[in-house]
Parts: structure tokens; C-alpha cells; sequence
């Protein structure tokens, strides 16, 4: 059970995860042990509130196939247990960027002090850049 906050929770039922080798460097372990997670979360499929599941389907990420089906591969730690949690943590990390709106900007304008301390700014840098010219002498 992927507890997402208080109301929202996902079955392990609906999460698919399997132990594939993981790539690269590793030496003998790498060859011969299942430690990399392969894990794959159908949105459609999934018990998640219809808002999410739209908020999902739009966001830009690789990791969201055209089908709606989110893969993550994790292979970053030399255990089974460990590449699960990351997984997972990812997988929470994703669905809970989209439960949370974000905060409206409120417009706000300069103080009358920030003006000043821009424009005494600007002159100083110009009067440093005119002492680059030739030396008369």
C-alpha cells in the first residue's frame, strides 16, 4: 500500500514491479543478480481521483508513455530493497507534484529604496566601464 496522503492511498495491486539486471559497471554482482526495479503504474487503470489522473495525463514527462502507462527504472543501488523504495519514492514524488495547486503570484512593485539602490548601481558600474578608454599622456 502506497500511502499518498491521508485520503489517497494506491493498492500494490495496482503497481507493477519487476527485478531486471541493472546496466553498466558492476563487475560480477551485476552479471548475475536481479538488482535494478522495473517498475510500471497504469494512470488510467489506476483507483486515482479523476482530477489527478488528468493533471497526469498532461504533464510533458518522459516517463509517461502515450498510453498513460508511468515506467521507472531504478538501478542506482546495489540492492533489490533499496532500488524497490526509490522506485517507489519516485513514482510518489510524480503523482504528488500534480495533487497540490500551485500558489498564485501576488504582484508586487519595488520599494522606492530598491529603485534607488538599482539606479546608484547602474551609474557605478557605467563610471567603471568609461575609465576602460585610452590613457591620454
Amino acid at each position: 500500500m502506497l500511502e499518498l496522503s491521508r485520503q489517497v492511498m494506491l493498492a500494490d495491486h495496482e503497481i507493477d514491479m519487476q527485478a531486471v539486471r541493472a546496466q553498466g559497471a558492476g563487475g560480477q554482482n551485476v552479471n548475475k543478480v536481479s538488482t535494478a526495479i522495473h517498475l510500471r503504474f497504469d494512470i488510467r487503470a489506476s483507483s486515482l481521483p479523476e482530477g489527478f489522473k488528468e493533471k497526469l495525463l498532461a504533464l510533458n514527462d518522459q516517463r509517461i508513455t502515450r498510453d498513460g502507462v508511468v515506467i521507472i527504472k531504478a538501478q542506482s543501488h546495489r540492492t533489490q530493497e533499496r532500488n524497490r523504495t526509490e522506485a517507489l519514492g519516485r513514482l510518489k514524488a510524480l503523482i504528488k507534484s500534480v495533487m497540490y495547486a500551485p500558489k498564485k503570484r501576488v504582484a508586487t512593485r519595488p520599494s522606492k529604496g530598491a529603485k534607488q539602490r538599482r539606479l546608484d548601481s547602474k551609474k557605478k558600474r557605467g563610471k567603471h566601464k568609461a575609465m576602460r578608454g585610452k590613457v591620454e599622456t
